[in-house]
């Protein structure tokens, strides 16, 4: 049975995001720098950093090869640190671009073709900064390119049937606050299984 493959699974989001669909019987597959399951029973861990294409393009490899071509695909990875435009370093913007951006386009590239000659799936990526702030240059020029890069893979695999759609967090993630991560975790199920001729592209959650 075909499951779920969340990369960048961290304490946060992406553990209450795989809670929430091994909560409705799906297998899953976590991918992280640490290579752990998060403490959710059955999932299988497997390490990779985003930025690595070999180690992420292997990472998704063996989770497709243990699942098969996954039901739904989550990009959760992203670099989240202050920095203004006066501390810019190419090779900091760089660095940060390639987990925010790139990773995702290259799990994209791995899997969504798979998932559209399969007639079917559902990728979602984990936004944020609906609002750019010059106190989070790379985050904001980040969130920004997913945004892009949700479009493109929409108009790419759409039509055959792939749902791509990002859920945009607009606040610091923490338990008992308006962005407890498994208020937020509802929002990426209620993306799977919206109907195809109602499909949201972006969720946006906020503090009201």
């Amino acid at each position: 049975m075909p499951g779920v493959v969340i990369v960048g699974a961290g304490p946060g989001i992406g553990r209450s995001v795989a809670r929430r669909f091994a909560k409705e019987g799906l297998p899953l597959a976590l991918i992280s720098r640490g290579g752990g399951t998060l403490g959710v029973e059955g999932a299988l861990g497997y390490r990779a950093d985003c930025a690595d294409e070999d180690e992420l393009r292997g990472a998704l490899d063996a989770a497709v090869g243990e699942l098969g071509t996954p039901d739904v695909v989550v990009y959760n990875a992203a670099v989240v640190r202050p920095d203004s435009p006066g501390e810019a370093t190419a090779r900091a913007q760089l660095d940060a671009w390639a987990v925010n951006v790139v990773g995702a386009l290259i799990t994209a590239a791995h899997v969504a073709p798979a998932m559209a000659r399969r007639g079917g799936g559902t990728f979602l990526v984990t936004g944020g900064m609906p609002r750019p702030k010059a106190a989070y240059v790379s985050l904001s020029l980040g969130k920004a390119g997913v945004r892009t890069l949700v479009t493109m893979l929409d108009e790419e695999y759409g039509p055959a049937g792939v749902h791509v759609a990002s859920v945009t967090v607009d606040g610091p993630v923490a338990p008992g606050t308006p962005f407890a991560p498994d208020d937020i975790a509802e929002h990426y199920w209620l993306l799977h299984t919206q109907p195809r001729d109602r499909w949201d592209h972006e969720i946006l959650h906020t503090d009201h």
